[in-house]
């Protein structure tokens, strides 16, 4: 289940703010909704404050100042297990000697349910997260994927509103941790229940969320889908966070038509097409999958500049391929491996144009 744009939020973060002392600020004057259905995820580097408005969530923090709603009631001061939401820890956190039904029911055990509707509840829990048939079993017989499993089925048998994830998938191998997001994101959709992710990985968030918020210094820089935060990043923190990104620093003066002219120092001044009437210091930047590396002076119609091949890094289906310029710009520029050959496409000193069209640059004013 994917929410729709217009969905009413199910959670309201409105100018929340979380101080530790005089002089740190996790969270700084954060508002953001969160919609029905939804899997968001909260993105950014360590120190962020991710996690800590995560927790602010959960109950487990409490707030300096501001307000967060759950399905629209004020849930400041209510404690943690009274809040409509159920938390997956980083460690997972399941108890070693209960068996794997015993580590899903405990909550229901503890909140009065019966013996006879736990096993049921269990049992469906169970078969959400594909682990049927291994109830009997103890957290040291699983795989890590599977006791990642165990955890969410320990979250969901409740059917909380939402359903909160703290770094979920960083114990895990690289391919395991591929898998699982393919299945973090199947179970979403089946149980239709809003996901909240932290993570600081940005191809996890990229390939799970339906909206992602990017986060520096306790500040939320961008909200967007992924394909529009990708594409479309807001300022330079997010386009040189979100993937790679070839950036420089220019001067713009509005052009006529919607062209934006850019003095850029070794570029030269470039033309881009713009709507904005930006004028004064921007930055330039284009994905490095967008630039063309080529051996003859490309079409005028392109922006380009020619180079030396300083470094390749060779990474299997592809090699980032750098070129550094006369005036000292270096330029990283993706190089689809798609022939069969151990002979690589170009070789450190070559002589090559980079190249891109000029709808592919982006001008970012902050």
């Amino acid at each position: 289940m994917t929410s729709e744009p217009g969905a009413a939020p199910i959670i309201s973060i409105e100018n929340v703010t979380r101080r530790f002392g005089e002089s740190v600020v996790a969270v700084d004057d954060v508002s953001l909704d969160i919609r029905e259905g939804e899997f968001f995820a909260l993105l950014g580097p360590s120190g962020c404050g991710k996690t800590t408005l995560l927790r602010m969530i959960a109950g487990f923090e409490t707030l300096t100042s501001g307000t967060i709603r759950i399905d629209g009631q004020d849930i400041v001061g209510v404690p943690p297990n009274k809040r409509p939401v159920n938390m997956v820890f980083q460690s997972y956190a399941v108890f070693p000697h209960m068996t794997v039904a015993d580590n899903v029911g405990y909550g229901l055990k503890v909140t009065g349910v019966s013996k006879g509707n736990r096993a049921g509840m269990v049992e469906e829990a169970l078969g959400l997260v594909q682990l049927d048939g291994l109830g009997g079993r103890k957290p040291d017989q699983l795989s890590g994927g599977q006791r990642q499993r165990v955890a969410l089925a320990r979250a969901l048998v409740k059917r909380p509103k939402v359903l909160l994830l703290d770094e979920p998938l960083s114990a895990l191998d690289a391919k395991l941790r591929e898998a699982m997001q393919l299945e973090l994101v199947r179970l979403q959709h089946s149980v239709g229940i809003t996901f909240v992710i932290v993570t600081h990985d940005q191809s996890e968030a990229l390939s799970m969320a339906d909206r992602i918020a990017v986060m520096e210094s306790g500040k939320v820089r961008q909200v967007a889908p992924p394909a529009e935060l990708y594409e479309y990043p807001t300022n330079r923190f997010v386009a040189d966070f979100i993937g790679k990104m070839n950036l420089f620093e220019g001067r713009a003066e509005a052009g006529a038509n919607g062209v934006l002219n850019v003095d850029v120092a070794g570029l030269g001044t470039i033309s881009v097409p713009s709507q904005d009437t930006v004028s004064g210091s921007v930055g330039i930047a284009v994905r490095p999958e967008k630039m063309r590396l080529l051996s003859d002076q490309p079409d005028p119609s392109m922006i380009s500049v020619a180079g030396t091949v300083s470094e390749v890094a060779y990474l299997g289906n592809e090699s980032h391929v750098y070129v550094e310029t006369e005036a000292g710009l270096k330029l990283n520029i993706v190089v689809k491996n798609d022939t069969r050959t151990v002979e690589p496409a170009v070789k450190l000193g070559d002589q090559r144009w980079a190249a891109w069209a000029p709808g592919d640059t982006l001008v970012l004013r902050e």
